[in-house]
């Protein structure tokens, strides 16, 4: 792999602002009643979508060990054709991926709508703050080229 600009290196001060925008957000989303499990659900599904190797294999260990099932993470691309998320959490993903993939046709009305329904603006607020950094820290890890050794 070639070697890049390591941006937490170059410039500490900027990184440390996104840790303690990490440290925030995590702190709001459990507050809003998200269980940790979930919360790297989320940020492994964005991970998954921006490709990032490095979030993805950390945000499933961190699934893991804060209590989240092999199978919910197993089938996470897939969630749509499972019975493994309740209906807060498919309103939670789907908020996720339209974040995510902004670019891609903004987030739709039809997802916010069902979030809405489903999700109070504290949780709603919270899955796209945490969105918000997960993609953040993806666009770090890539750029950077964080190495993901076997």
């Amino acid at each position: 792999m070639e070697k890049r600009v390591v941006l937490s290196k170059v410039a500490p001060e900027l990184y440390q602002n996104i840790m303690n925008l990490e440290r925030a957000t995590s702190e709001y989303v459990l507050s809003t009643g998200m269980t940790a499990g979930f919360s790297h659900l989320l940020r492994l599904r964005a991970s998954q979508l921006n490709q990032c190797a490095f979030c993805v294999r950390m945000h499933t260990r961190d699934a893991l060990a804060s209590g989240e099932s092999s199978d919910r993470i197993s089938v996470l691309p897939a969630w749509r054709e499972t019975d493994y998320f309740n209906d807060k959490e498919r309103a939670s993903l789907a908020m996720c991926e339209a974040v995510t993939l902004i670019a891609e046709g903004q987030v739709p009305a039809a997802v916010y709508e069902q979030a809405a329904e489903l999700l109070s603006d504290a949780e709603i607020s919270a899955v796209e703050w945490l969105i918000v950094v997960i993609n953040a820290w993806n666009r770090i890890a890539i750029a950077s080229r964080y190495p993901v050794k076997a």
